[in-house]
């Protein structure tokens, strides 16, 4: 607070003027008490004090008494202490306090006392002191404007940074996502063409026996039976480059009536009820009472005793999608 009345006074206001703005703008500054002096320049002026004075008769004594006593005091008016000089800078001040502020403030140290009496500033140097002090609120101003447009600026280029890392990383997760998803479809791809090629070849198996139990019957020639198909070169090459891994959890899709899609990792030997119970807690489709779980392909619904088995052991290891669906 001391600065800001120091940086008033020096500016050519009183220093009761100066205090009193600091202390109604709340001690926030040079350039709101400035404002404020400016806005109440009818009371009193920059570097203008309160003069008072003395009658005769206010104080009692007769003018023989006044003018007898004057002879004696002129000798020593002459020589009383008017103000006092900063001898650094050449600059007047009314008081010792006033002393004080510019010494704290410019650490300027040699100070005399003058006879010489700080006059108060004509209109026309009010008139110029006041457009120096309108340039300095307009300088401070636009200072403040250019600071604040630079602060908004960096705080909108880190929300913008903030933003396009989040957004990054959302596109990496879902990239990863939808390349596991595919994987699991290439699987289940895979395990179903191997499945019905191997029921295929038990079904002709299971014809060509059948011939040729007739044909033993009939006394003919029985049919020659055919080699068993070899091994598809594609399984063999799977088992091969992904060897069984022991995983410790799988990936499920939990798709919703409506079409939303849960995406929740569970521990390998965790019960079916598990995401059972997962499920109802965090299902947002407005569906309520009992609902079944199944595969859609190879289609499997699961039922009863199954929901206390563990995913590895209903064939959910790694991932899987499990289709939500009312029960009957």
């Amino acid at each position: 607070m001391a600065d800001f009345v120091q940086s008033l006074v020096e500016m050519g206001f009183a220093k009761d003027k100066a205090e009193k703005a600091v202390e109604v703008t709340g001690n926030r500054g040079v350039e709101p008490a400035m404002e404020w002096i400016l806005q109440n320049m009818d009371t009193d002026q920059p570097g203008t004090s309160k003069a008072t004075s003395e009658t005769p008769s206010d104080t009692g004594v007769s003018n023989d008494s006044k003018m007898d006593e004057g002879a004696g005091e002129n000798a020593d008016s002459e020589a009383s202490v008017r103000s006092y000089k900063c001898e650094d800078c050449g600059k007047l001040f009314k008081d010792v306090e006033a002393v004080e502020f510019h010494a704290a403030k410019t650490n300027h140290s040699n100070f005399s006392e003058s006879t010489e009496e700080k006059k108060p500033l004509s209109p026309e140097e009010k008139a110029e002191q006041m457009k120096v002090l309108e340039e300095k609120l307009k300088v401070k101003r636009k200072e403040r404007e250019e600071r604040e447009k630079r602060d908004d600026l960096e705080r909108e280029k880190s929300r913008v940074a903030m933003g396009k890392e989040l957004a990054e990383a959302k596109r990496r997760l879902q990239d990863q996502e939808m390349k596991e998803i595919a994987e699991a479809r290439r699987r289940e791809k895979l395990e179903d063409r191997l499945a019905r090629e191997r029921v295929k070849a038990q079904i002709e198996a299971d014809k060509l026996a059948r011939k040729a139990k007739l044909a033993q019957q009939d006394g003919s020639t029985p049919p020659t039976l055919p080699t068993p198909p070899p091994t598809p070169v594609v399984a063999a090459t799977e088992s091969a480059v992904s060897p069984k891994k022991d995983y410790k959890e799988t990936k499920l899709q939990l798709r919703l009536p409506n079409g939303k899609t849960l995406i929740q990792t569970f521990g390998v030997s965790e019960p079916l009820a598990a995401v059972r119970l997962y499920i109802e807690l965090n299902r947002d489709d407005g569906g309520q009472g009992t609902f079944n779980l199944m595969t859609s392909f190879p289609r499997k619904v699961y039922i009863g005793d199954e929901y206390d088995m563990p995913l590895e052991a209903l064939g959910l290891v790694p991932s899987a999608v499990l289709m939500v669906t009312k029960s009957a």
